[in-house]
């Protein structure tokens, strides 16, 4: 093993050992590549050794790399992306979809479940914000649930699962961030928006699948309720009006990208505005309400962007350090073709997803092993799509499952750690067959964006 092999190991070992002693990510990506840089310099300056090596040429250009990530036009989307889904989850809008559509599904074994997967869909489509999803899925439903006699397991996995598809369905602050690390136009931010479309509505209908089959081959996991109101048009007027509101909101957004009328910055902010327009509709803008919403805005895009300050001298001084030779090379020279090197990628960012988040997985990896994918012919938007379901399962693997985290925060004390555990299980196995459906019939992902954008 050469000494670039080596020290780019060194690299990778070391980050992961602040992350476990508990170190925030940014500052390890930062400071592991700052003295990593200066182990290099030291090696090229004062031992002579046979490594490709520039200080100025990593850490002499940073400012000019930082300065270009703020500058992109492109990442303004992601705060106003951010502050539409933070104000949605405002907005009352949720509450009003699930009231209406219980009057409907209520009387179904499992119709409750099948509702907050509705509604989790249709929040995922308009807010893309995995933390407010679910802690506004299991604030609405899992008292209900526990209260209509649904098994524990089912009612929080249910709310938890379902509240990650908002990483996954456009507009999706992910798919936003994928795009700009793939560096290519056809992976652009409209065709992942496109090519995310079929695979998120897809995985909510395994969802409801799977709680449809379960209630019925089990009559105590989700009983059906004993009293009901009766149905009318009145309660399917009610839910055409509370579907009204987020829909209009997501055809004004992603129709506004697909069609070419606005960038995706400007439809972003189409989206804030519409957001807030909601919310007063609702009565529930106020500057209160207002002032969460920027404060909220800004430390969840004030944490992203320090991760990907930090990533960038990271990369920086692993390419430096000819990190982009060593994973070219350890792909290429694994004993198979192209569909064995697409899953050993898919395999390893599974494993990582047990202990990074997404968005460490997305700025590290992804600009890593998007150069040798696009270099053996495999279509850029297929693995995108692929690497981006892979992503989403890492919300629900322990022990950094975020989502995990985020429902035990609103569980009734009946509910505990190991009924989350249990709970979201089934549905980690069924994003994995979504996530097979996607590898062995890549139009699920790419016929969209093909017939709208054109393509292969």
């Amino acid at each position: 093993m050469g000494l670039e092999q080596l020290l780019v190991l060194a690299m990778f070992a070391s980050f992961m050992g602040l992350l476990l002693l508990g170190f925030p990510v940014a500052w390890s990506l930062a400071g592991v590549g700052f003295v990593f840089a200066v182990i290099g310099h030291v090696l090229v300056e004062f031992a002579a050794a046979d490594l490709w090596f520039s200080w100025g040429g990593t850490i002499g250009v940073l400012d000019r790399r930082i300065y270009g990530i703020v500058a992109n036009e492109l990442m303004v989307a992601l705060p106003l992306f951010i502050f539409m889904g933070i104000m949605l989850d405002r907005s009352g809008i949720a509450e009003r979809l699930v009231t209406s559509l219980v009057r409907i599904l209520g009387g179904l074994r499992g119709g409750y479940a099948v509702t907050v997967v509705i509604v989790g869909v249709l929040l995922a489509a308009s807010t893309g914000i995995v933390g407010a999803s679910v802690v506004l899925l299991g604030m609405l439903s899992l008292g209900p649930m526990m209260r209509a006699r649904y098994n524990k397991s089912l009612a929080v996995g249910t709310a938890c699962s379902v509240g990650t598809l908002g990483i996954l369905v456009p507009p999706s602050i992910m798919l936003v961030l994928m795009a700009d690390r793939m560096g290519t136009s056809d992976a652009s931010v409209g065709r992942l928006f496109m090519a995310a479309l079929v695979p998120g509505v897809m995985l909510g209908v395994l969802y409801v699948a799977y709680i449809l089959v379960a209630a019925y081959l089990d009559k105590d996991l989700a009983p059906a309720p004993r009293d009901r109101e009766p149905l009318d048009a009145r309660a399917f007027l009610q839910v055409f009006w509370a579907v009204l509101p987020p829909l209009g909101l997501i055809l004004a957004v992603l129709g506004s990208i697909f069609t070419g009328f606005a960038t995706t910055t400007e439809a972003s902010a189409v989206g804030a505005l519409g957001a807030m327009l909601l919310a007063l509709a609702n009565r529930r803008l106020n500057p209160t309400t207002l002032r969460q919403a920027l404060y909220q805005t800004s430390r969840t895009t004030a944490f992203i962007f320090a991760i990907f300050i930090g990533a960038t001298v990271f990369a920086a001084v692993l390419r430096g350090l000819g990190g982009d030779d060593v994973v070219r090379f350890a792909l290429t020279g694994l004993p198979f073709g192209e569909t064995g090197i697409v899953l050993t990628i898919l395999a390893v960012v599974f494993l990582l997803g047990f202990f990074l988040d997404w968005v460490e997985i997305t700025l590290i990896i992804l600009p890593l092993v998007a150069p040798v994918i696009m270099s053996l012919g495999v279509d850029p938007l297929w693995f995108a799509m692929l690497f981006a379901i892979c992503l989403q399962t890492s919300f629900l693997t322990p022990p950094v499952g975020f989502a995990l985290f985020y429902i035990k925060g609103v569980c009734p004390p009946e509910i505990t750690t190991r009924d989350i555990y249990l709970g979201v299980a089934p549905f980690v196995a069924i994003q994995l067959l979504g996530l097979a459906l996607v590898f062995f019939y890549a139009p699920l992902a790419t016929w969209l964006p093909n017939e709208i954008y054109g393509g292969r």
